[in-house]
């Protein structure tokens, strides 16, 4: 029997919160799964389970825009799988924050907002050490976040990370829950917000983007056209060298 857990119901008004929750086994969920459900039971926020919404991994881009749109903090919920997130949350970054929309020339519909990364690990914090097995600590994984909200001129929060959630205990688990309801219940009046700095989003120069598709399907074609062109006139001007009178007529 396969446990489904479905998309929640989208918040009608602007600031409010949006939680992306990636999971790819969540019957197998100790403490993702248990902080999935209390953000659905605070008032205001707006939750998706993204391996609900999109088991074709099909994610509809508009959708996903206009419910960012609506956020002021945008929280990303999920286990840390290979030093980094799960597949479709790394795939709805992919599709969903688009140049021109997000980052780049124009893309301002993310700036102002803040970013919270919500994070579970399978192993204990001491294995998070340059003496232990996974060889760093963490903070040296969150680059990849901390960039992905300067680039689009959003303010990374301090994350929330339970660690060793294999082998916590009860207690440990439900007092990680009623801190992660609690702070998403109270925003934005955390205290530590007023020490953040606002986000000035990165530039990105147009000369650094790669053209459209479009507008290298053009170029191709442009350059294929221009080839043939010349190879014909070529082909011509032989066929007259050799038969003057013929290209004379």
């Amino acid at each position: 029997m396969t446990t489904t857990i479905s998309m929640g119901n989208p918040a009608g008004d602007a600031g409010g919160i949006y939680v992306l929750a990636a999971h790819p086994h969540w019957r197998d969920s100790r403490v993702n799964r248990r902080m999935l459900a209390a953000a659905r039971g605070v008032p205001g926020v707006d939750v998706n389970d993204l391996y609900g919404s999109y088991p074709d991994f099909a994610i509809d881009i508009e959708a996903e825009q206009a419910r960012l749109a609506r956020a002021s903090l945008v929280v990303l919920l999920h286990p840390i799988q290979w030093y980094s997130m799960p597949a479709l949350q790394k795939l709805w970054l992919d599709d969903v924050l688009a140049y021109g929309w997000a980052y780049g020339p124009g893309g301002t519909a993310l700036q102002g907002k803040d970013f919270w990364l919500v994070a579970t690990t399978g192993s204990p914090e001491p294995s998070y050490h340059p003496q232990s097995y996974h060889r760093y600590f963490f903070d040296a994984f969150l680059p990849p976040y901390e960039q992905t909200a300067a680039l689009c001129g959003m303010r990374f929060l301090p994350p929330l990370v339970f660690y060793g959630a294999r082998s916590a205990s009860e207690a440990d688990v439900q007092a990680h829950v009623e801190v992660f309801a609690q702070r998403l219940g109270s925003y934005p009046a955390w205290p530590e917000l007023d020490e953040l700095e606002t986000c000035i989003a990165c530039p990105v120069p147009e000369a650094d983007r790669p053209a459209d598709t479009d507008d290298i399907g053009k170029v191709v074609a442009g350059a294929f056209h221009s080839a043939m062109s010349q190879g014909l006139a070529s082909v011509i001007a032989a066929n007259e060298a050799k038969n003057p009178k013929e290209g004379a007529a």
